[in-house]
């Protein structure tokens, strides 16, 4: 009898069945006519997949009538499609070549349509295997920083956030399994993403707008974290790992196990981290110009971490339903916090400035082939995540961040229609925010989605065109925006006096709603105008809601150093004094009107990427620097009175203008020979205001190679990576030095009980170089880590 769930049976009912189908059998070989063993063939839109054996055969039984999509992947070479016409009950007989290819190709797996480096009409980058677990870090920027057109925003090894092609915050969605992962990190740069790699299968980036998949806040790119919490089978498989690295005596050991029984699968994961100040090989304030015996350290940079994932499945003939709870922790120090980081406690020791972020999240997810009359499959995502982190200083609670987050995706994908493959995708989020304490610089707030989006592609020859459209409906709303009591005034830094005061005593609160309906739009071309190669085009407008802080910011961001001020107020002069006052003009969404162009060689011994953009966004939310100062509202004990000053903010105004960005990346690889291979990149990105200026933080030129070997036991891996002298800056930012990072690693494959063990030793900047990170907010204060080395040992069974 077919094991079948109430939610199959309603669909089942809704959309008959197809009955006819008949079994697809082959072999997979190479360009040589050797076999190809462990390639997988799976019929795209369904859960039909199989390896096949060291003969290179397979067998896809009950393969549905019709055209039916064949997708072949193995390791090391291209991916390789055909549609296969699928007729009456006879066995169809197949032979695959596939053709070798330097550069990884890993497919994205939370999209609707196919999406891989070297095939779809996007931009896209997947870290997953071992090189993901070669260049996992303690956050997630700083793990993705290695792949071209992604740089981190560094904020001292305790937060960071991918920044891609010049976009990061609210422009670029951080997800888990393709829904929200629900924290605040894209609020302020000291907020950890609540994520973690080291348990992961693997993290997708799509560069550029993204909005059709994941909404309006991915006009500037996704990344998504892939692991296994939600199971799809029972196989019994799991890895584990155990590393020490000595800049900061991390200790780190991670797990994750698959298992089941029946029609039950298992999931389970869990990790811990713990780590100390992290070493630099100077000073790490560059106005600190006193002679010290001791290491240098960053202050405030140590952390401690640890999560549990539990999920299962019910596994159906053709899909599964499945849930899973996770619980994440993380109390991490605050660098460069400004006020009392040099406090002392009754027992004359040094008080720490930390978070306390808890975390948790429950998902559900379901995937159900149905092969209906037009309805071929259907895909469900939803989420329901409770957040909170709180920033503790001298053992009080100075300012708390709570986010309750729920979300529901459900796709229908339709059976091929006129040679197009796709379907609808129904999107439902609701986020209910709060900061709270002395330094909560944000109000209250709610912000719901409803979204609509079709996403087509077919295949025409030679060609591959996709296209996409998605509407929404955004409502912002907080019932309590304050204009606070506040002095600004100039200061003279040479003389450190005060210039002039003005002061706002207007304290009425209001209440703020605000609906917003973005409209995104993208067209995609892939055309394999010879063998081997392929040239992509793809256009696209998104549009983009602007973000409570953007808008209704107002107070002391500790974090960056400011006083900011959202886009709902202005700037007015009355009689030679500055006021704020609740702006008269309409608020206007972002737009984002965006071309990407890229040459791709896909097969040989050589393979490259080389990919161009340009980004013209309209109404840019970005902060302005008012040249006037505010007090930070952090209260100074005597032993600061010296300085009336010192706790002073610079004054920043969200405001709107039209920007550019452009630019490239670039990926080229040879395999020299079986073992050793030879991968360089280079990206940049010029990123301005469209009447003139540049915007803040913007990653500098950055060029790279890796010179890698590998044979079946020993691998050894040498990584160097040249950023350049960033100049174009802000009137706030002062000039990065270029530098130049040299890291290695090495590891030894052996079997030992029943499983393939790796013991690996990794050296990051051997050369202890100083390397101050452009894109940080604590450039000045927290460079890079200097030396370090890191040992390790993980399995596979």
């Amino acid at each position: 009898m077919s094991r079948i769930t109430k939610i199959a049976a309603i669909i089942g009912t809704l959309f008959p069945l197809s009955v006819v189908a008949q079994s697809i059998e082959g072999t997979i070989k190479n360009a040589d006519g050797n076999a190809v063993a462990d390639a997988n063939i799976r019929v795209e839109g369904t859960d039909l997949v199989t390896k096949s054996d060291s003969n290179g055969y397979f067998v896809l039984p009950q393969v549905s009538t019709g055209i039916q999509e064949l997708h072949v992947t193995a390791a090391g070479f291209a991916h390789h499609h055909a549609d296969i016409a699928i007729i009456g009950t006879q066995r169809k007989q197949l032979t695959f070549t596939l053709e070798r290819s330097p550069i990884e190709v890993i497919d994205v797996v939370a999209t609707p349509v196919h999406m891989s480096v070297m095939e779809s009409a996007s931009p896209v980058s997947v870290l997953g295997g071992e090189t993901l677990r070669r260049q996992q870090s303690a956050t997630l920027g700083d793990t993705l920083e290695t792949l071209p057109g992604v740089q981190t925003s560094f904020h001292a090894n305790v937060a960071s956030t991918p920044i891609i092609r010049g976009l990061s915050g609210p422009r670029v969605m951080i997800a888990q399994n393709g829904l929200d992962v629900g924290d605040v990190s894209r609020v302020g740069p000291d907020h950890a993403v609540a994520s973690e790699a080291s348990t992961a299968q693997q993290i997708e980036v799509l560069r550029g707008p993204a909005t059709l998949f994941y909404g309006s806040g991915a006009i500037g790119g996704v990344v998504n974290v892939v692991d296994g919490r939600v199971p799809t089978d029972k196989t019994t498989r799991g890895e584990w790992l155990l590393e020490g690295d000595s800049v900061n005596n991390q200790k780190l050991a991670s797990f994750n196990v698959t298992t089941g029984v029946e029609s039950i699968a298992f999931y389970a994961d869990g990790y811990w981290r713990e780590s100390d100040d992290y070493e630099t090989p100077i000073a790490p304030d560059l106005d600190d110009v006193k002679d010290d015996e001791h290491k240098f350290v960053v202050e405030n940079s140590n952390e401690q971490s640890e999560g549990v994932t539990l999920g299962t499945s019910y596994l159906l003939d053709k899909g599964f339903i499945g849930l899973s709870a996770e619980q994440f922790n993380r109390e991490y120090g605050i660098p460069g916090h400004g006020h009392d980081d040099e406090a002392e406690d009754d027992h004359g020791e040094e008080e720490r400035v930390f978070a306390d972020l808890t975390q948790t999240r429950v998902q559900i997810l379901g995937e159900f082939e149905v092969n209906g009359n037009w309805l071929k499959r259907i895909n469900l995502r939803s989420g329901f995540t409770n957040y909170e982190h709180s920033e503790i200083e001298n053992g009080e609670v100075g300012t708390t961040f709570k986010s309750d987050t729920q979300e529901l995706k459900v796709d229908l994908m339709h059976n091929q229609f006129g040679e197009w493959n796709g379907g609808v995708s129904f999107h439902l989020k609701a986020s209910d925010t709060a900061a709270l304490g002395e330094e909560a610089f944000t109000p209250p707030s709610t912000e719901e989605t409803i979204a609509l989006a079709l996403m087509e592609e077919r295949h025409l020859g030679a060609f591959l065109l996709q296209l996409g459209g998605r509407i929404e409906r955004v409502t912002l709303d907080a019932d309590k925006v304050l204009l606070p009591e506040v002095q600004l005034h100039g200061i003279d830094e040479k003389m450190h006096e005060t210039e002039h005061e003005e002061e706002l005593h207007d304290t009425a609160s209001f209440a703020f709603k605000k609906d917003f309906t973005p409209i995104s739009l993208s067209a995609g071309l892939v055309w394999d105008f010879t063998p081997g190669y392929n040239v992509e085009l793809s256009v696209s407008r998104s549009e983009r809601a602007p973000s409570t802080a953007e808008l209704l910011s107002f107070g002391p961001h500790i974090a960056s150093g400011s006083y900011e001020i959202g886009a709902l107020f202005q700037t007015h002069e009355d009689e030679g004094e500055t006021h704020i006052e609740r702006s008269r003009e309409d608020t206007e969404l972002e737009v984002a009107n965006n071309i990407d162009l890229a040459l791709r060689k896909k097969q040989g011994q050589i393979g490259f990427v080389f990919n161009a953009f340009y980004n013209q966004v309209d109404n840019y939310f970005y902060q302005s620097n008012t040249g006037l100062f505010a007090e930070g509202g952090h209260e100074e004990g005597e032993e600061h009175s010296i300085d009336e000053h010192a706790d002073e903010l610079p004054v920043f105004i969200f405001r709107t203008d039209d920007v550019i960005l452009h630019g490239f990346e670039a990926q080229m690889a040879w395999q020299a020979t079986d073992t050793f291979k030879t991968t360089i990149f280079a990206d940049y990105v010029r990123a301005r205001l469209q009447d003139g200026g540049d915007l803040p933080r913007t990653p500098p030129l950055r060029l790279g190679s890796q010179f890698s070997y590998q044979d079946e036991q020993f691998t050894a891996h040498l990584d160097i990576t040249r950023y350049e002298q960033q100049d174009r800056i802000t009137l706030e930012e002062t000039v990065t030095d270029g530098y130049t990072m040299l890291d290695a690693s090495i590891s030894y494959n052996m079997p030992l009980g029943g499983q393939d063990v790796v013991v690996y030793l990794k050296g990051s900047n051997l050369t202890d170089t100083e390397a101050r990170v452009h894109t940080s907010f604590l450039k000045d204060v927290a460079p890079r880590p200097g030396r370090s080395i890191a040992l390790g040992i993980r399995g596979y069974f």
